[in-house]
């Protein structure tokens, strides 16, 4: 399952059909995903209340840097997807684990707890 958050989907409805403009975000970051459940509304969560994994055992979100044209391939013709153009690559846990990631989320904030999520995806 993947799918675009409440806060992206809102965004974009504003901006094509309101007068409302929706702003790039100044930075995107991986959040790793732990302990779901596939009934939970999780595109309805913040950077705050998704069940990420826990700020611990050397864990951060991964930042991708600003929305840039080197960072991501443009999306072929009929197909609406694109892909980073690196690896990503965490650091490895240390002192413990992080359990089960179970999925991922792209959000606007590095810092742990905070921010909007903009996509999601389950494993």
């Amino acid at each position: 399952m993947a799918a675009m958050s409440d806060y992206l989907e809102s965004g974009v409805i504003d901006h094509l059909f309101r007068t409302i403009t929706l702003s790039k975000p100044g930075n995107i970051s991986i959040a790793l995903l732990t302990n779901h459940d596939a009934n939970w509304a999780l595109d309805s969560k913040t950077g705050a209340t998704i069940p990420e994994v826990a700020n611990s055992y050397s864990y951060a979100r991964k930042s991708l840097g600003a929305p840039a044209d080197a960072t991501w391939d443009l999306p072929g013709t009929g197909s609406p997807t694109t892909s980073n153009t690196s690896a990503i690559e965490f650091a490895a846990a240390s002192g413990g684990d992080w359990g089960y990631v179970s999925g991922i989320a792209l959000v606007d904030s590095l810092t742990y707890g905070a921010g909007n999520v903009l996509l999601l995806s389950l494993i």
